[in-house]
């Protein structure tokens, strides 16, 4: 075999490999912007939506997303109110690997929807995952064995909000960021190898801990930790977890604050159900941050199922449906509202958008208008026991050709590869 012809195959092997080979390792995908960098995926659908490749009912009850590293997707999920655990499964036919209890289903207060909510996430050989009550594991891959945990109630007075907790972990570096909220370590640094405290944050006001999850953003020269608790969107120095910054106004009159914020060169945009959305400016002076409202609107994207941000322009849904706006203007650009309410990824081109009906709508992701290029119903979908206002809630996900989508018990699994 000679020199040239060894090169062209290890070539085409890596160009094969990069084409389908994109895990999704956490909450939102790889940097928790909810967008995929894998390629050659359909463009368009078949009528009756993409092929099935199997489908479990056995998942647990949640509205966990799954993460999926290689031959592997982890979720988590619950049997009845005192058994919450993370598990693995199969990519090949979803069946059981292994399965480790984190500890019981947090208490709901109000309307209750008591069940499993965090994403794990990986990094490496382990995963870090949060039950609803608090309870924080790291586990290995392998065989879900436990290498530490932490309780954010006992060790660190943690306060949920009404609806237990739901933040998924974040690794930064060393570190791994989560949010106990209350008044002691609204919010904290963890050594991801043991689980010692590298700093606590006490935020001004005690602020509960809400749904949302931290992303970690460089402004200034600065890099810190973005959350949004219960009284609003703040952030903290990533090295010391000095207090910097707070923004109210998306989280004033709301009981959710559940999407996570969306960021890009120094603008922030939050939103929640009840009260509205809008963008911030972060502005540095020597040690001071502000945060300097750009727009506020009760009709922009605001819905549970979070924004994305694909060049100059935000997608995501309201009550009412799936919409554009210019990001650094809030100007809208088109609106559709037949697809009602949604959580949705980007991938090659496309918004996969999952319903909370439970239809699943493949969009272009163009700021000209709505171009959808496929829509389908999953079969066999779960019983919302909690009455009407319980949906599908349960973000879609697209990894290594293939789309997953979780409600509940059940996990469906599509093959969304274009043919080569």
């Amino acid at each position: 075999m000679t020199r040239l012809y060894l090169t062209v195959l290890i070539t085409a092997a890596i160009l094969t490999a990069s084409s389908y080979s994109a895990d999704w390792p956490q909450w939102r995908g790889p940097q928790r912007d909810g967008k995929s960098k894998e390629t050659g995926l359909l463009k368009e659908w078949p009528k009756d939506g993409p092929k099935l490749l199997w489908q479990i009912k056995d998942a647990g009850e949640g509205y966990s997303t799954p993460a999926i590293v290689g031959d592997r997707i982890y979720i988590l999920s619950n049997k009845g109110q005192d058994d919450e655990f993370v598990q693995a499964r199969k990519v090949s036919n979803g069946d059981l690997i292994w399965s480790t209890r984190l500890g019981k289903v947090g208490p709901n207060q109000g309307m209750p929807y008591p069940a499993a909510r965090s994403t794990p996430t990986i990094d490496g050989d382990v995963l870090y995952a949060l039950g609803s009550d608090g309870d924080l594991f790291c586990v290995k891959i392998g065989d879900g064995s436990e290498v530490w945990h932490k309780s954010l109630r006992a060790d660190f007075e943690g306060k949920p909000g009404a609806w237990a907790y739901s933040e998924s972990p974040l690794i930064d570096g060393d570190k791994l960021i989560c949010t106990p909220g209350g008044k002691e370590a609204t919010i904290v640094a963890l050594n991801k190898k043991n689980g010692e405290v590298v700093w606590k944050c006490a935020v001004p006001d005690s602020d509960l801990a809400a749904y949302a999850s931290p992303i970690a953003i460089e402004v200034g020269g600065t890099r810190q930790y973005v959350q949004f608790v219960s009284k609003g969107l703040v952030g903290v120095d990533a090295k010391s977890g000095k207090f910097l910054w707070r923004y109210d106004k998306t989280a004033k009159a709301s009981l959710a604050n559940i999407p996570t914020p969306v960021e890009h060169d120094g603008y922030i945009f939050t939103g929640t159900g009840m009260t509205g959305a809008g963008l911030v400016k972060l502005k540095t002076e020597k040690d001071t941050v502000t945060a300097d409202e750009v727009y506020f609107d009760k009709t922009l994207p605001n819905a549970i199922g979070g924004s994305i941000l694909i060049s100059d322009f935000l997608y995501g849904t309201n009550s009412k449906g799936l919409m554009c706006v210019e990001f650094t203007t809030g100007k809208e650009k088109w609106r559709d509202e037949k697809l009602g309410a949604g959580s949705l990824c980007f991938a090659d081109g496309n918004f996969y958008v999952h319903a909370e009906s439970g239809d699943v709508i493949l969009v272009e992701a163009t700021s000209e208008g709505l171009h959808e290029k496929g829509r389908f119903t999953p079969p066999d979908q779960p019983e919302h026991k909690r009455g009407k206002m319980e949906k599908a809630w349960a973000y879609p996900v697209v990894a290594n050709g293939r789309l997953y989508l979780r409600d509940h018990g059940c996990l469906w699994c599509y093959d969304v590869k274009a043919e080569k």
